[in-house]
């Protein structure tokens, strides 16, 4: 079962500054951007060696934190890391994500965007008038670093289509909705953190569909099914059908070790009470 994701939107200062470690690794990149500053992008290949020299020691304390005690050879910091905080294109990408970002805080100020539909068209014809470009998954990360969810917030447009060429059916995510006052037809983004499963027997009168209108509409009248996670199947319990318990003992044999326990007890009280006199 999947629910629309809901979101509110504004360019502040906080989102800028995240803005600047996109690509990853963010307190390895803010330290390197506090000791080299605008040099990454500006003069990267001149600073390259100083930047590799800072990532040794860096990855350096990283494996003594990690391997405290430990006599085993020191690593640092994996290849795949390694390799990307030593790609110049990252360190552009990001000041390119920074340099979007503070434009568009120019041009909407504090602006806090309820729909984060209408933001998203704002934000690319600010760029456009900007005459900035932005690669989609540049574009997806820049929205997402300055969104925020919010259950109030209409639901983010995933995709539209136009009237006549889809059925609306909401009950598999296709929703009857209305953009720039035309009547079309719109998939929303599911929100992930809402996102939930349902067991529905087999033989479930009405199937899937009624069991869902029935047990799950009525709470979250917003959700609909997911029909390519959507499986069907047979629940084998192995405990039920498999386990063999073992055969529990007879009431003679537990009264004779309770007999057993008991005499053994009042022999150890004897001999406390012999040790005592």
């Amino acid at each position: 079962m999947e629910r629309p994701l809901r979101l509110h939107s504004r360019i502040t200062p906080s989102a800028i500054t995240a803005l600047r470690t996109a690509s990853g690794d963010r307190e390895i990149r803010e330290a390197a951007l506090e000791q080299f500053g605008d040099g990454l992008v500006a003069e990267f290949a001149a600073l390259q060696p100083r930047l590799e020299a800072f990532l040794d020691d860096w990855g350096s304390e990283e494996a003594g934190d990690e391997d405290e005690g430990d006599e085993s050879p020191k690593r640092g910091l994996p290849d795949k890391r390694r390799k990307k905080l030593l790609d110049g294109t990252t360190w552009q990408r990001d000041e390119q994500l920074v340099a979007a970002a503070e434009a568009l805080r120019e041009l909407f100020s504090d602006e806090l965007f309820t729909d984060h539909n209408h933001f998203r068209a704002e934000v690319q014809k600010g760029l456009k008038l900007q005459g900035l470009k932005l690669s989609a998954p540049d574009l997806k990360l820049l929205l997402r670093e300055t969104s925020w969810r919010e259950e109030a917030a209409p639901a983010v447009i995933a995709k539209a289509h136009k009237p006549g060429k889809m059925a609306p059916d909401s009950l598999h995510g296709l929703f009857e909705a209305e953009i720039s006052g035309k009547a079309c037809v719109v998939e929303y983004e599911p929100d992930v953190d809402l996102r939930d499963s349902e067991q529905i027997p087999l033989l479930e009168e009405g199937g899937i569909e009624a069991f869902i209108r029935r047990e799950v509409l009525p709470f979250t009248p917003d959700a609909w099914i997911n029909a390519e996670a959507t499986k069907v199947g047979y629940e084998v319990s192995f405990t039920r059908h498999f386990y063999k318990p073992k055969p529990l003992r007879s009431l003679a044999e537990i009264a004779a070790d309770i007999r057993a326990i008991e005499q053994e007890a009042e022999g150890l009280l004897d001999g406390l009470l012999v040790g005592a006199n």
